[in-house]
Formats: C-alpha cells, sequence, structure tokens
C-alpha cells in the first residue's frame, strides 16, 4: 500500500509546483535593502551621508595609518620588517610593486568606496522631501567634494583611471562604465564636481560641532591643488593658465582664514587634541573620538617606541615610527618643530614620531587617543600659493608666503 501512495504523492507535488506563480518562487532577500526602498526619508539620506565620510576613515583610504601609500614611498620614514624583507607591504618602500599585491588591491577599492556610495546619494537625493532645500543642497555639495576629493587620490596615484559618476544597478552597467578614462577627463570631472560644491551653500569654516565635514576652505583648498597639480605634471601649453587658477583659489581660501598670521597659531596647537575643533588652521580633517574604542585614533601609541610615555598612557613593546637621518637633517638646526616632532629613544637606537600625543587619562594605558587625521591645513595652502607663483614666475610672492611657513617656525627670512 505504501508503495502505490508514494508515485500519487510525487505526482501531486509535481503539479503543485507547476501551477505556482512566479513571485512565489522569486523571493527577495529577506536579509537585504534595495537602495531605493532605503531611503526614503531625509533621515536616511543624513544616515547615508555619514556612510560616506565613514569611509573615509579607513587605512586602505585616506585615513590614519594610510602612510603606506605615502611616506612609506619616501625616505622620510624607517619601516621595519619583523618578518621577511619580501613580504608585500615592503614592496611600496623598495619601488618593486607587482599587480597581485593584495594592499594595493585593498587601497585601490577602499578609495573607490566612498565614490560609490557618494554616487548612491545622488542618485536618490532628488526624490526625497526635505525639510529645507538648503539642507539638500548642502548634502549634494558635501557628496560632490567627498567624490573630487577621491578621485583627485586616485589620478595622482594611478594616473588613468575609472570615471563612474552615477549609480551602477547593474553587472552590465558596471562592465559598460569601468573603464580608464584619460586622466585630463578625470580631472575635467574633479574640477566640474568641486565647482558645484562651491555653489552648495556650505557654510565657510565648519562649527565645532561638525567638524570633519567640508566646508568652503576646504573646497577652494582643493580646487587650487587639483590646478597646481594639472599646472606641474601635465604642464603643456595650459601651465601658466592652471597656475593662474591655482593662485586664484588658493587665494580664496587664504583670504577665508580666521586667524591674522600663520605665526599666531604655535606649531604644537595644531596637534593638541584639547584644541582640535577650534584650530584655526585645521581645514578639513578626519574627526576620530578620544576613549572610544571602535572610534579612537591610534596614531600616539602607534608612534611610541618602547619604554617611552610621551605620546601615550599605552605600553608599546614596538619601536614608533621611526625617521630617517634623511628627514632629520631637512630640519634646521634652531627650528621649534624639530623637538616637538621627533625624539631619541635609546630602547630602539633611533628617532621616532612625537607631534602625534594623547597622554590623557580619557585615553588611557589603552591607549584610546582623541587626535584626527589632518588632511588639509593653512601651512599646505600657504605653500602651495608660494609654489602657484613661483610657477609665475613671481618670485617675490612667491617668497612672501614661504616666509610666513617660516616665520611660524622662528626662521630667518628666506634669501635667494
Amino acid at each position: 500500500m505504501r508503495n502505490i501512495f508514494l508515485p500519487i504523492i510525487a505526482i501531486v507535488l509535481i503539479v503543485s509546483i507547476s501551477s505556482c506563480s512566479k513571485t512565489f518562487l522569486d523571493q527577495t532577500n529577506p536579509n537585504g535593502v534595495s537602495v531605493d526602498n532605503g531611503y526614503q526619508t531625509e533621515t536616511d539620506i543624513a544616515t547615508g551621508v555619514y556612510g560616506v565620510y565613514q569611509a573615509l576613515r579607513s587605512s586602505n583610504c585616506v585615513g590614519e595609518g594610510a602612510q603606506l601609500w605615502t611616506d612609506d614611498r619616501a625616505d622620510d620614514v624607517n619601516t621595519t620588517d619583523n618578518q621577511s624583507n619580501n613580504g608585500e607591504p615592503f614592496q611600496f618602500t623598495a619601488f618593486s610593486l607587482v599587480a597581485s599585491n593584495s594592499y594595493l588591491q585593498s587601497h585601490w577599492t577602499a578609495l573607490y568606496a566612498p565614490i560609490s556610495r557618494a554616487n548612491i546619494i545622488l542618485s536618490v537625493i532628488d526624490k526625497i522631501p526635505f525639510a529645507s532645500s538648503l539642507t539638500k543642497t548642502q548634502y549634494i555639495a558635501e557628496m560632490k567634494f567627498i567624490r573630487a576629493y577621491m578621485y583627485f587620490n586616485l589620478v595622482r596615484e594611478f594616473g588613468d583611471v575609472p570615471l563612474v559618476t552615477e549609480r551602477l544597478t547593474s553587472t552590465e552597467k558596471a562592465t559598460a562604465l569601468t573603464f580608464r578614462a584619460k586622466r585630463e577627463v578625470v580631472y575635467a570631472q574633479i574640477i566640474a564636481d568641486l565647482k558645484d560644491a562651491l555653489n552648495g551653500g556650505l557654510p565657510i569654516v565648519q562649527p565645532a560641532a561638525t567638524k570633519g565635514r567640508v566646508s568652503l576652505q576646504a573646497i577652494n583648498a582643493v580646487l587650487g591643488q587639483v590646478y597646481l597639480t594639472m599646472a606641474t605634471s601635465i604642464g603643456g601649453t595650459t601651465a601658466t593658465d592652471n597656475f593662474t587658477n591655482a593662485k586664484n583659489y588658493l587665494l580664496a581660501c587664504f583670504n577665508q582664514k580666521t586667524f591674522t598670521n600663520l605665526s599666531d597659531i604655535p606649531f604644537a596647537d595644531v596637534f593638541d587634541v584639547t584644541k582640535k575643533s577650534t584650530n584655526a588652521e585645521i581645514i578639513f580633517q578626519i574627526v576620530y573620538k578620544q576613549g572610544d574604542a571602535t572610534y579612537s585614533s591610534s596614531l600616539a601609541r602607534s608612534n611610541q617606541a618602547k619604554g617611552e610615555t610621551i605620546n601615550s598612557l599605552f605600553v608599546s613593546q614596538g619601536a614608533g615610527g621611526l625617521l630617517t637621518k634623511d628627514l632629520l637633517n631637512e630640519f634646521e638646526v634652531t627650528d621649534p618643530r624639530l623637538a616637538f616632532s621627533v625624539k631619541y629613544a635609546p630602547a630602539v637606537s633611533g628617532y621616532y614620531i612625537t607631534k602625534f600625543r594623547d597622554a590623557s587619562a580619557t585615553a588611557s594605558t589603552l591607549g584610546y587617543g582623541g587626535n584626527d587625521w589632518i588632511l588639509i591645513r593653512y601651512a599646505d595652502v600657504i605653500l602651495n600659493l608660494s609654489e602657484a607663483y613661483l610657477g609665475l614666475a613671481d618670485n617675490v610672492n612667491a617668497i612672501k608666503y614661504l616666509d610666513m611657513v617660516r616665520a611660524r617656525a622662528a626662521m630667518p627670512s628666506y634669501a635667494f
């Protein structure tokens, strides 16, 4: 009897399945929310904007610890290898990068993460009702600035790169759009985004409560840096025009400063965790939270050599951020920045970085520091201005701005 019923049950199941509607079988992922369903309110957009900023924090992107793509490629720091001289990180210092380097892959992906997130916000923001149109306009400006800033990093490091300014909604679309665009095209998009951001109603300076977000100072500074980079790296018949544009935008940023002289701001104050939200020299920074296990800074403890306590209460067993003799020799003998920035540690027989400090009780012996990672400050802008004037053969103004930085360092005026 059992053998008779089994075929009957099987037939019933087959008929039942074949008669099911397609929607019964094509179920959506219960653990995933589509972009269009995920962004319905102004609050949803605000959360998405925070997510774009959050992506900047990664050391694979532009957050603290990103020196593998910058200082480690120079002769400023010593990289110690506890395992092998052939490890992937050391391909950077040895200028022997191979295509399979996983660190490079992580860096490439991390630079595109804020771009992808910004493109998503920009694709849905016009569909969302806002209590104030200014809020919406400012969000758009912030997203365009971050997209431009990421592409500025990409084009300087990789040259021609895929240029994607819209949300990727399918594999086919991604394949069609992700081809390397000429760097001139990438620069044109960077400039277009930054100029749009200038008209986005953002404040000249972000107040203490919103430090770390984009300001007009930051937009003008980056526009100036973009034109300066084009003038020096692309050159050609447009070099003079690019130097002129660099000068104009850098001057716009300089004229937005809220201090009188750079020398009025002590060098140590730039890195003082108690002044990071009010220091007038800092233009754009990634904010870290003192005492927080997840969102704190590790700059102080990571740069502290074994046996030292000037940076952090954390008991380090490492060498810290060791400097090379080449960099030490760049400091003039009477430069007061030297004593604040570096210290000799007998335990490691070398000099380590001390300008990032947080030995507070709040940071604790775990070293959960409150140092912000500074991306742009006025010393950068002033030196960029000096370079722009030099490119325009205006030595008088080039030296004028150079001397502003030298004056803060208690150095004599430059003579040529």
